[in-house]
């Protein structure tokens, strides 16, 4: 009977080993840091169209740049309620791997300069007419 218990024992002891080095397990690989990723839509419609858009100026006053980032040299100036032609659109991301971020929209616009301007300062319409009666509101 003493044998019987001592081996019971034995059996529970190693059992219990077990379980507790798969939940160190676990929790080892659950501890890893997670690297977020950020699902980009395509940076331009199809090739069937010749512009994504048409866009309208929302902000009173900004500046043309030459380039897809802040500081760019200026190409030129609009002013609130102008009407441009989107050529392209560019998804610039800022973040690094330890720190992610979400990317920065950047569009390529043509309305008497060419030049590009960050989308938060644009409203985009797929047709020149609605671009049109939004940009009549915006200037009332």
């Amino acid at each position: 009977m003493n044998k019987d218990v001592h081996s019971y024992i034995k059996l529970i002891t190693r059992a219990t080993r077990i379980a507790l080095a798969l939940g160190a397990s676990a929790l080892c690989s659950c501890a890893r840091s997670k690297t977020e990723f950020f699902i980009l839509p395509p940076p331009t419609y199809p090739l069937s169209r010749s512009t994504i858009g048409y866009g309208v100026i929302v902000s009173s006053y900004i500046s043309l740049s030459n380039a897809p980032e802040e500081g760019g040299l200026s190409h030129g100036y609009l002013r609130r309620g102008s009407i441009v032609k989107v050529l392209e659109r560019r998804l610039i991301n800022k973040g690094t791997e330890n720190s992610p971020s979400m990317p920065e929209s950047w569009v390529f616009v043509e309305g008497g300069y060419q030049g590009w301007l960050y989308e938060e300062l644009v409203n985009v319409y797929d047709y020149e007419e609605q671009a049109k009666t939004a940009a009549e509101k915006i200037v009332q």
